[in-house]
């Protein structure tokens, strides 16, 4: 009989992930997604002008430094709640939840920091009114994006982040 020889093959730890390749990652979405609604939402509010990008850019900028962090930290502690209140729940499924409150609450916030930057808080009827009309315009295409991320990139991007 002859024995085969045990290859001893060292455990390599896999490399962390650089954390600039997260930012990026992290950057690259809400570029994509927060720019197009806000986009959208600011034809909504003003219409194409002149001064469209500008304004467009502005907006973004505003709810880059303050809705979408704000976004990042409420999906985090939605995905850990849904898991905690759902747990015999699928993976899909949980997504799609947390995905579409995701899609409203977000929508809501850049809609409402994409109005007080276009139309400003001089009359309350005039921003409520910007603020639900960029909102019910943007929705759709929100809940579009969200449900499309929550249930293809989401996990992918949780487990890189994870890296």
């Amino acid at each position: 009989m002859n024995a085969q020889p045990v290859i001893s093959i060292p455990h390599i730890a896999p490399k962390q992930t650089p954390i600039i390749y997260k930012i990026i990652v992290v950057f690259a979405m809400m570029t994509v997604m927060g720019g197009s609604l806000i986009g959208l939402m600011t034809y909504i509010n003003l219409g194409y002008s002149d001064t469209f990008f500008r304004d467009w850019f502005v907006s973004f900028l505003i709810a880059a430094v303050t809705v979408m962090p704000a976004g990042f930290i409420l999906m985090a502690f939605l995905t850990h709640t849904i898991e905690k209140w759902l747990p015999n729940t699928s993976e899909k499924k949980r997504n799609i939840i947390v995905g579409l409150l995701m899609a409203i609450t977000m929508e809501s916030a850049m809609a409402l920091s994409t109005a007080i930057n276009n139309i400003g808080l001089s009359s309350q009827a005039a921003l409520f009114s910007h603020w639900l009309d960029a909102l019910l315009a943007a929705l759709p295409l929100g809940l579009t994006l969200m449900v499309i991320t929550s249930l293809t990139i989401k996990p992918k991007i949780e487990r890189f982040l994870k890296s």
